[in-house]
Order: structure tokens, then C-alpha cells, then sequence
């Protein structure tokens, strides 16, 4: 089983303000966020900075007018041209705005710039693709009507979060809960995105025994990650999202039953007994060497027996800390379908 850390990393991230008390309110909010964000398409010669009044930096966008610049567009436009946000922080305003001018970059490939307003939100290359907020959270709330938010965290986190960079909402189904002998298992799901570049977009689905007021997920079985970046067709995330969540929303009553009877008979269940016929056993399931053997050596550490529900509870650990997603969630797929050789 695994510990999962991502929601507690978003409540102590957070700014009260971009907490939301359910999942409607945090929709209204995206939504209002999205009508009033105007995408806007310039050649890199028509960026001009200027000095404004109160002393800062604004890009004067064509004909379109001088916008102000937040701290995640600032950010993007000192990569645009190729220096640091420390390097410009130092410099008098109107030095910055000398250099952002001789470094923006040339060529007629048109720049995407959100703006809100006054504000500049985002700005981008013609290959990013934005996928709304609003359209993620609609997607999930067709699909898992009887989601909720987790108990109150700490300092009032509420595990639905939106700010000017991105979101990120923590739900679970508080009618789910499976019980395993003195064990209680339901099921939960985190949804993220950026429509400004900040993140990809994503859903984690699991199933879980306690969140604490960290909102750390404690013993979490059965975690499927999918992930992508906001490049050419992203929308068709929103397709594998929905599958993912109506999956967990559809085997809610049936696993009641057929969850419990997997893992016991995952418990019992025994297709090696020694380090060296466990070894065998995983490689043959595809499972990478370095898994294999930092599985094996932590149940062979504990003393326990080399069940199915042993290695695939150590696998399960293991591959939360695989840094990058596309190998993180290949070897999740493998750890499901070693579960599935209990049926």
C-alpha cells in the first residue's frame, strides 16, 4: 500500500483564497474565469515593453493596448527572451525594459497571450494547446455525482483549490467504503490542470483506507496515474478522465464484494516461496529488475511470506516515487495486472 502526498502538498501550498468550499463553487469559479479571458495572437515584434506609470513593466500588445504582467507571465517572458527573472529583478525599470527589447526573440510565428481584463495570464508558442479548467471540473462532475471533498485540513484547506496558475480538486466517495477484515477501503481521485502552462493535465484514481487533516492519503491500493501535456489535441484527455472516473464510479458497488474477494484471495495466494522464486515470478510479469529487487528485499526484510498481496503492496510503494509520469504509470499498469492474477 501507499501513502499519498499530492493533496498535502496542495493544502500547504494554497492561499485561503484559492480554496472552494464544493466542487460547484470551485466550477463557478472556473467558469467566470474562462469568459472573461480573451486568447490574442501577436508576432513577436509586436510585444513592445514599456515603463507604467506605478514604476513596473507592461507589454504593449499591437493595437490591442499596454497590459499589466502577473507573476507566471513575467515569468514566461523572461525565458522568451532568454534571461532570469533574477537578473531582471535587479535592473531599474526602464534597463529592463531596454533588455526584454533587444532579447525578444524574431521570426513571424505568432504568440499566444491570454489575457484577463488588464492582465496578461499566460503567453505561449503556437504548439500549446489550452485545455479550460471549467471543462475539466464539468467532465468530472457528470461522471462522479456522489463525490465529495475529504474532511476540512488544516488552517481550512478544503482539497479544491484554484489560482492564477492552476487547480487541483481532491474528491472522494464517502458512500464506497469496502471492509476487508478489520480493514476499510473507499474510493478517491485527484483532477489537476493549468490553462496557463503552470502543469499538465491529470487524474490519480485510488482506493484508500484514512486521509488525515494533512490530507495525506494513508494505505492506498490500487493507484492508476494519467497524465498529459497541453500540446496538440489535449481536449481528448478529457475522454480518458471521464473513463478512469466512471470506472471507479461504476465498480463502487460491485467491489464491495468483488474488491474484498480480490484481495483476499491476493492475501492467500502465494506464487513464490523464497527471494529467488519471487525474483523469477516478477521478471516474468514484466516487472523491471531494480523493482523486482527492491521488492523482494523488503519482504524478505519484514520476514513475511511472498504472497501476491506482499509484492504487490511493495511494488505499490515503490513506483510512487518513479519521478517521471509516463514510467510511473507503465509500472502501475504492470503492479494492476499482478492483482488481477487473484481472480
Amino acid at each position: 500500500m501507499a501513502n499519498l502526498t499530492r493533496a498535502s502538498r496542495e493544502l500547504y501550498s494554497r492561499d485561503p483564497d484559492e480554496r472552494f468550499d464544493s466542487l460547484d463553487a470551485l466550477r463557478r469559479h472556473c467558469r467566470q474565469n474562462q469568459e472573461s479571458a480573451q486568447d490574442r495572437w501577436f508576432p513577436p515584434d509586436a510585444l513592445q515593453p514599456q515603463v507604467a506609470g506605478h514604476g513596473g513593466l507592461q507589454l504593449e500588445l499591437g493595437h490591442d493596448g499596454a497590459f499589466a504582467l502577473n507573476h507566471w507571465s513575467f515569468s514566461q517572458l523572461c525565458t522568451l527572451c532568454g534571461v532570469t527573472r533574477d537578473t531582471i529583478n535587479r535592473l531599474t525599470p526602464e534597463t529592463a525594459r531596454q533588455a526584454f527589447r533587444e532579447t525578444l526573440p524574431g521570426g513571424t510565428k505568432p504568440l499566444q497571450l491570454l489575457t484577463n481584463q488588464s492582465t496578461i495570464r499566460s503567453l505561449h508558442g503556437v504548439t500549446y494547446s489550452r485545455l479550460w479548467n471549467a471543462d475539466l471540473l464539468d467532465a468530472v462532475a457528470e461522471v462522479a455525482t456522489d463525490f465529495q471533498p475529504p474532511p476540512a485540513g488544516f488552517n481550512g484547506a478544503t482539497g479544491l483549490y484554484c489560482g492564477e496558475q492552476d487547480c487541483f480538486a481532491f474528491l472522494i466517495d464517502p458512500t464506497g467504503w469496502v471492509e476487508i477484515g478489520s480493514q476499510n477501503f473507499a474510493p478517491g481521485f485527484f483532477v489537476w490542470n493549468s490553462e496557463v502552462g503552470k502543469r499538465s493535465v491529470g487524474v490519480q484514481t485510488f482506493w484508500f483506507q484514512a486521509v488525515c487533516r494533512n490530507h495525506i492519503v494513508w494505505d492506498a491500493v490500487d493507484v492508476v496515474e494519467f497524465s498529459r501535456k497541453h500540446t496538440g489535441r489535449v481536449s481528448d484527455s478529457l475522454t480518458e478522465i471521464r473513463r478512469l472516473v466512471t470506472g471507479l464510479v461504476a465498480q463502487r458497488d460491485q467491489r464491495r464484494d468483488g474488491f474484498v474477494d480480490t484481495l483476499r484471495k491476493a492475501m492467500a495466494a502465494q506464487p513464490a516461496a523464497t527471494a529467488d522464486e519471487a525474483t523469477k515470478f516478477l521478471l516474468k510479469q514484466g516487472v523491471t529488475s531494480s523493482l523486482v529487487k527492491q521488492a523482494v528485499n523488503q519482504i524478505a526484510a519484514r520476514g513475511e511470506m511472498f504472497t501476491l498481496w506482499n509484492l504487490v503492496d511493495a511494488l505499490t510503494q515503490l513506483t510512487g516515487r518513479i519521478q517521471y509520469a509516463g514510467d510511473r504509470t507503465e509500472a502501475d499498469q504492470k503492479v494492476a495486472r499482478l492483482l488481477a492474477l487473484a481472480l
